[in-house]
């Protein structure tokens, strides 16, 4: 980046470092860090759009609809993470594949599950093979961002489900009094008073979140640990300018002092929310609050 980086043996001291935290592959760890922060700025509301539906659903009246809405909470739930992201993202690629083939390929003679190969027709290709580079990793990025929301929109689920059930039944039959229609009474009194109560389960699961992005590597998607083990890994002169030791515990250290900082801001962001929500709120924040200001 800078002109005197040319000849990299010459340079010793802040030279040498500036030199080398600006190369090619640190720009790619810088990068990643924005890949981690915009997938978690998409994921967490979609992941709350996909919990609130799942919430809604187990509270319907509609029998198979509130199947739906458990069925999907248990099961998200009760597969472990890891296990998850490795075999829904695959399932969910080839589906797609599969949809794209029927469309595109409906004369295609040969099967499309040819033992341990999944083979569609080149124009069903998800992205296809002459698509730019910035093509695939958009696509790689989004089915990373459907993944973490359906698995932590679950979860976010089953902390909305009990927050509307945490609402007083007081206030649900008082609207019902005064002649709201059931829909009015879920949109103006349940939905404005549970995010009280759902808050801090979904400040953990926002923790979660968080401390889970790594699991971006698993996906294809080069997140910031994999950065930090390619360049902390020791390099010799024969495959890099400049040369250095095991440097992975530093390399760890940074992304330790990452989200470090990120969870702390985002605590303190989330206990002001908290305390706005409880304001003048027939809850335990809100009582503490009460008796604080008397």
């Amino acid at each position: 980046m800078f002109s005197y980086c040319a000849e990299p043996d010459t340079l010793e001291g802040l030279r040498w470092a500036s030199c080398y935290l600006t190369t090619g592959k640190h720009m790619g760890l810088y990068s990643s860090v924005f890949t981690v922060l915009l997938l978690l700025a998409i994921t967490a509301p979609t992941a709350l759009l996909f919990g609130f539906g799942g919430a809604t659903a187990a509270r319907s009246r509609i029998p198979p609809l509130r199947w739906l809405g458990k069925g999907y909470t248990a099961i998200v739930r009760g597969v472990p993470d890891i296990a998850f992201f490795l075999f829904f993202v695959i399932a969910l690629d080839q589906g797609f594949e599969w949809v794209r083939h029927q469309v595109k390929c409906p004369d295609w003679p040969d099967a499309i599950r040819q033992g341990n190969d999944f083979v569609v027709c080149q124009q069903a290709k998800l992205p296809l093979s002459s698509a730019p580079e910035w093509v695939h990793q958009t696509y790689g990025f989004f089915l990373a961002v459907l993944t973490f929301s359906i698995v932590f929109g679950a979860f976010a689920s089953n902390v909305l489900f009990g927050a509307m059930r945490a609402v007083p039944r007081a206030q649900l039959e008082t609207a019902e009094a005064y002649g709201m229609t059931r829909r009015q009474t879920f949109w103006r009194i349940l939905v404005p008073q549970m995010w009280v109560y759902a808050l801090p389960g979904l400040s953990n699961l926002w923790m979660v979140l968080i401390k889970a992005t790594p699991l971006l590597f698993l996906l294809g998607i080069e997140d910031i640990v994999y950065w930090a083990r390619e360049l902390g890994g020791t390099k010799n002169a024969r495959f890099t300018d400049y040369p250095h030791g095991d440097w992975r515990m530093w390399y760890f250290l940074a992304l330790l002092v990452f989200y470090l900082c990120f969870t702390k801001v985002s605590e303190v962001v989330l206990n002001k929310l908290m305390t706005k929500l409880t304001h003048g709120q027939a809850t335990a924040g809100g009582e503490a609050q009460r008796r604080a200001g008397a």
